[in-house]
């Protein structure tokens, strides 16, 4: 029955991924490149379990020096948000950035969006299968329709889209600091040590859960606009070596 409830869970997300490469489906260098986004996006999980564990050396090396006498929901705090947040995001925003460095095609805000979607899909859809086990099947349903690497994926993307289309910097600082923000907050709010202190700090996690879903909304949105929308659909990033094609 868990397998069962999982596969439902997961169905959402590969819905969005399947609507992201058939945006342009009679695009062969846009499919190419979602193809790299989704391979990118599934093995995503490898680099990060490395940062992850170099992260987690310096901070034990720091609990046993400047942070051996912290409170223990600062020793939490700082694993939420840099042994777990900083090392999935930094990673899925590494990746999104060699994808569009290779310059299949010529990329346009609504391209880059729908790139770190895949990538952040795809991921979400690896991190999933280790939570599934032993979860109940409310767990899975949750996390299968809140979908919060698709919503920080949509942000990164799109932040980093409207940076390339302005020209300005800030944007593309925000496209990361935003969506770790939100994602270490959102582990560290349903931590059991946060959690201890005052149950009612949940409902922090719980009000991120809901923000997921705006998102969601938010994004099924833009790609809806963006098709009648001059400024979603200028190429941003042109390509300038067709020899690179065969690459991933």
């Amino acid at each position: 029955m868990s397998i069962i409830i999982f596969l439902i869970s997961i169905i959402p997300t590969v819905l969005i991924i399947r609507w992201m490469m058939r945006r342009k489906k009679e695009d062969e260098l846009y499919n190419k490149s979602c193809k790299s986004a989704l391979i990118r996006g599934l093995i995503s999980v490898l680099p990060i379990l490395a940062v992850s564990l170099i992260f987690n050396l310096i901070t034990a090396v720091l609990k046993l020096s400047l942070l051996r006498d912290a409170h223990v929901l600062v020793n939490q705090a700082i694993y939420n948000f840099v042994v777990l947040a900083l090392a999935e995001e930094f990673v899925k925003f590494l990746s999104f950035r060699q994808l569009l460095n290779k310059k299949y095609n010529e990329y346009t805000w609504a391209d880059v969006t729908a790139f770190m979607v895949i990538i952040g899909a795809a991921f979400g859809l690896v991190e999933d299968i280790p939570y599934a086990i032993g979860a109940s099947p409310m767990v899975m349903l949750v996390r299968g329709f809140t979908m919060g690497h698709i919503g920080y994926g949509f942000m990164m993307g799109w932040f980093y889209g409207k940076s390339l289309y302005t020209g300005k910097k800030g944007f593309a600082i925000i496209s990361f600091l935003l969506p770790f923000l939100l994602h270490g907050l959102y582990d560290f709010s349903l931590s059991e040590e946060l959690i201890a202190v005052n149950d009612n700090f949940a409902a922090i996690g719980l009000s991120l859960a809901a923000l997921d879903i705006v998102l969601l909304v938010l994004m099924i949105r833009f790609f809806r606009r963006s098709r009648n929308k001059e400024h979603y659909n200028t190429p941003l990033i042109v390509a300038e070596k067709p020899a690179e094609q065969g690459n991933i």
